[in-house]
Parts: C-alpha cells; sequence; structure tokens
C-alpha cells in the first residue's frame, strides 16, 4: 500500500514540492554559508518526493541525547531558516494540501502535505526514518519519561 501512495503521491504534487525542496537546497549550496540547510533541503526533498512509510522525528528522541541541531544553535538556524525560506515552502505545501482536501481520495495526500509542512517551518534538528523506527523511538521516550517521573 506504501508503494501505490507514494506513486500516487510523486504524480499528483510530490514531484513539483520535492523539486522545490531541491530548488531551496541548490540556493542554499550557493550561498556556501547555507550548506547545511541545503544538505537538510536535499534529504527532506527525498522524503517529499515518497513521503509513505516515512516519518520525521526529532533527533534527540531518536538517539536520545541532545546534538547541535537540536540544542540552542539549533533554534537559532531553524529562525533563520523559517524567515529565508521555510515559510515560503510551508505555504506551497498549505496551497497543495488544500487542493488534495476537494476530493475525499486526495485527503490522505493533504494530511501528508500538512505534515511536510509543519517539517519546513523548522526542519533543523530533524531526521526521516522509517514509520517502525520512529515509532520504536517513541516508544523508548516514553519509558524514559516514565523512568524519570518514578524516581
Amino acid at each position: 500500500m506504501t508503494a501505490i501512495g507514494n506513486f500516487l503521491w510523486f504524480i499528483l504534487g510530490g514531484a513539483i514540492m520535492g523539486l522545490s525542496w531541491w530548488i531551496v537546497g541548490i540556493l542554499a549550496f550557493v550561498t556556501v554559508i547555507g550548506i547545511p540547510w541545503g544538505k537538510a533541503c536535499f534529504v527532506i526533498g527525498q522524503f517529499s518526493f515518497f513521503p509513505f512509510g516515512k516519518e520525521a522525528i526529532s533527533r534527540r528522541v531518536l538517539f536520545g541525547i541532545d546534538d547541535v541541531g537540536t540544542g540552542g544553535l539549533g533554534f537559532i538556524g531553524n529562525v533563520l531558516w523559517f524567515l529565508l525560506a521555510g515559510v515560503w515552502l510551508a505555504i506551497g505545501h498549505v496551497c497543495a494540501a488544500v487542493l488534495c482536501f476537494v476530493t475525499i481520495i486526495g485527503i490522505p495526500f493533504g494530511v501528508q502535505h500538512l505534515k511536510l509542512a509543519g517539517i519546513a517551518l523548522a526542519p533543523i534538528g530533524m531526521i526521516v526514518v522509517t514509520t517502525e523506527v520512529a515509532d520504536e523511538a517513541r516508544r523508548r521516550e516514553a519509558q524514559a519519561s516514565v523512568g524519570r517521573l518514578r524516581n
């Protein structure tokens, strides 16, 4: 079912948004200082081409520790990203979601566009993994939280 969803997604708008991510990535690479954002654009662009069966989660949740992207520098990076490119990519995904919501068949695609719009607003500190890995990481995070509350 994931393959069918990804195929339909790609031909019904995923290709356009994935290319949009890649164009922004190329522009970020041209600035040299934007190379970290450009790399993220290519990863999220690939995710935007074929989003079914994958999720974006925080690296802190996945690995259990903070890193540069999940701390204060990541926050600053996300603010810069939001102001320069994130809001525009998010608007593109929201517009595509609205078009998808017009039909009943398009509702799952609209939901995926809204998820991608959220990622477009603050991608620093996120990682794209399979749905199963994301579920397991969240379960481990929840168990660790419960353990901390008991102590």
